[in-house]
């Protein structure tokens, strides 16, 4: 089992992920710089904290099959009720806010200040982006990540009322599609994820399905 993690300098490489550790640590070490993230997220890496920056890619990966969401009665009552508004890049950061916050079933969370300005600066280049569920002119949950070709990689969801971030999901999910996404990446499951379709696939599945995804001309 491998025991010993590369150690990132200025130059801007990764190791291959395909050699990570067991849990799934490629690297330590780097910044979260946005040419930095886009080679990470091209590779099948993502990070996970700061002090120092550390770099993953899990075996096996996290997806939603984009057709093979599953909609929970409660959510489909929401859903037929319309008692949401959603947009897209309304209000990336106060996305992000929302999921860096405590909240139910969310005592803690890695969203630190550094990622909150490091991918600030990924939706201004125009690689990162949110979208948003409304309550009576109110945020009410939302989900944001990063976009790269045919691939969506999410990074965090939140709600502040029930079903709301289930809403977005699902509302963002019909959006790939439309947009002709290939791939939306989650990382890992959660019983939440779980629930609602999603399903693990083999790290080199993953990376297989990563680069034809990366070769897609698709818009967010």
């Amino acid at each position: 089992m491998k025991t010993t993690v590369p150690i990132l300098d200025d130059r801007l490489r990764f190791p291959d992920p395909q050699a990570a550790r067991s849990d799934g640590l490629v690297a330590v070490g780097g910044d979260l710089s946005v040419p930095r993230l886009l080679l990470a997220y091209r590779m099948g890496i993502f990070p996970w904290t700061v002090s120092p920056a550390t770099w993953w890619s899990p075996d096996p990966r996290g997806i939603f099959e984009l057709d093979e969401f599953h909609t929970p009665r409660s959510l489909a009552r929401s859903l037929r009720r319309g008692v949401f508004q959603t947009t897209i890049d309304r209000a990336f950061r106060q996305v992000m806010e929302g999921c860096a916050t405590p909240g139910p079933g969310r005592r803690d969370t890695w969203i630190t200040q550094e990622f909150l300005e490091a991918y600030t600066g990924l939706h201004a280049a125009g690689h990162a982006h949110s979208l948003e569920c409304w309550q009576d002119g109110q945020l009410a949950g939302g989900i944001y990540g990063v976009a790269m070709g045919g691939l969506f990689a999410g990074e965090s969801m939140f709600h502040r009322t029930s079903n709301a971030s289930k809403v977005a999901l699902f509302h963002l999910i019909e959006h790939l599609k439309r947009r002709q996404f290939v791939l939306f990446d989650i990382q890992m499951l959660t019983p939440i994820t779980t629930q609602l379709g999603g399903k693990t696939i083999p790290r080199r599945e993953y990376l297989e399905r990563l680069a034809a995804a990366l070769k897609r001309p698709c818009s967010f």
